[in-house]
């Protein structure tokens, strides 16, 4: 999950039972208790307790934000290990790209301002390409969260609507309950960030530049794309959809053209409908102006 779902929460779920598990429920309506995140460990620094123990206190950075994280003694011994290892290479100045499963943790101090928080339960340094995948997988998770939580703007606020319109059941609780706290919202700030995290994930950053990003950003050493995009042809204030999906393909292409996934999940980040996407697509294809080298992926005729 991207940083920037997870911290905007202020709903939590609490059983009645002791050991009942707490959720954090998203504005998207998803029910987090446990996550994986990733993204470059920006900060990690130790805290002397009241009872004399160290607490951990760190901050992971992805695409649309930050995470807050803390280690202490009920960590596991392996992840209070690798907590003591990562702050002495991050005092080296090391960039260190971090992926962990972590427990949720939610917040509220006196003034009712509410915070949340990750609790680490396992952790492992990863390479860029593992964390392009992340990346891809996470804004996959988003944009269908996304979509289920438009699709229930205009359903009858019960479990059996939603159902009935397809919701997966993991999914009904958290939109119900998401909807009665937080109301309408905008969506717009988390499609930039998908937007974001996908141009970091293909190697192409249009909307930074090395001096605009965060220091620990920077070092994901991805390649500045030059910020001299044509002006996409509109025709009765619409996107020439067509103009988007050749621009993709042209930025996207390392060679071997553009698989068909990677296109419409990009096409689907900058709020194209996928079916409406998929159709364009065969247009282009029929009419010559992209071809297929081979099955499922796509380039530009020259």
């Amino acid at each position: 999950m991207l940083a920037s779902e997870f911290s905007d929460s202020t709903l939590n779920q609490q059983g009645s039972g002791e050991f009942d598990p707490m959720f954090i429920i998203t504005k998207l309506g998803a029910k987090v208790n446990r996550v994986i995140v990733a993204g470059m460990l920006e900060r990690l620094d130790p805290r002397e307790t009241s009872n004399g123990s160290t607490l951990w206190q760190g901050q992971l950075r992805d695409p649309s934000g930050l995470h807050f994280f803390s280690v202490g003694d009920y960590a596991p011994e392996s992840m209070r290990e690798l907590t003591i290892q990562l702050s002495s290479r991050i005092e080296d100045g090391e960039s260190i790209m971090l992926l962990m499963t972590a427990k949720a943790r939610y917040f509220q101090n006196e003034e009712g301002a509410v915070y949340t928080s990750l609790r680490p339960e396992e952790a492992a340094i990863v390479t860029r390409e593992v964390y392009r995948n992340w990346l891809v997988s996470a804004c996959k998770g988003m944009l269908e969260r996304m979509d289920m939580q438009e699709k229930a703007i205009s359903l009858e606020k019960t479990t059996n609507a939603l159902a009935a319109a397809g919701i997966p059941e993991n999914m009904r609780e958290g939109l119900l309950l998401a909807g009665e706290h937080y109301g309408e919202i905008d969506t717009e700030p988390y499609r930039l960030n998908i937007m974001n995290a996908l141009d970091i994930a293909e190697d192409k950053v249009p909307s930074f530049t090395p001096n605009s990003l965060p220091k620990s950003q920077a070092s994901l050493e991805v390649e500045e794309q030059e910020s001299t995009q044509e002006e996409v042809p509109e025709s009765d204030g619409e996107i020439d959809l067509n103009q988007v999906l050749l621009d993709l393909i042209s930025r996207l292409d390392q060679g071997e053209g553009v698989d068909f996934d990677t296109l419409l999940s990009n096409a689907a980040a900058r709020g194209h409908d996928r079916d409406a996407s998929e159709a364009a697509l065969d247009d282009l294809t029929e009419d010559g102006t992209v071809h297929e080298p081979r099955f499922g992926w796509f380039k530009i005729t020259n």
